[in-house]
């Protein structure tokens, strides 16, 4: 693990770093990178759609090995409103997820506010809240995706 907390360490400097490492572990199933990406701290929170809160990182690690046992997570953002202060930074997301069901590879919108705190180790997340997103967030989704030729 000190590895690839080494890694995450290196990102730069910025929330937003932490957040595409963070989403990069998602969709490569990466537990080491993903929670080297989480601030080493007792109280760090963590809520999936329809789930329980988490508390603390062995909670947090059990759920993401959980989820990684079943294939990786294919959810990016696609928007991504920031508020950023000294210390503290705030994203709200829509995340694009693709979830396999039994009739096929379905999309999905899930809305989820990611905090990070600027720690000695650098940015690091210390809550990520997500729930299921609603029609409307899925039409201004749709609506940003790029035409390719």
């Amino acid at each position: 693990m000190p590895r690839a907390r080494s890694k995450a360490a290196t990102l730069g400097g910025s929330s937003d770093e932490t957040e595409s490492a963070f989403y990069e572990a998602l969709q490569r199933g990466d537990i080491d990178l993903l929670m080297s990406c989480w601030a080493d701290e007792d109280d760090i929170v963590c809520v999936h759609p329809g789930g329980p809160r988490l508390l603390g990182a062995g909670a947090i690690r059990a759920a993401f090995e959980s989820m990684f046992a079943n294939g990786t997570v294919r959810a990016r953002p696609v928007q991504v409103h920031r508020v950023v202060a000294l210390s503290s930074a705030v994203h709200s997301v829509a995340e694009q997820v693709e979830v396999m069901l039994p009739d096929g590879l379905h999309q999905a919108v899930v809305l989820a506010t990611n905090v990070y705190h600027k720690t000695p180790e650098g940015w690091r997340m210390v809550a990520h809240h997500a729930s299921p997103g609603v029609a409307p967030d899925a039409q201004v989704v749709a609506a940003q995706r790029p035409v390719l030729h």
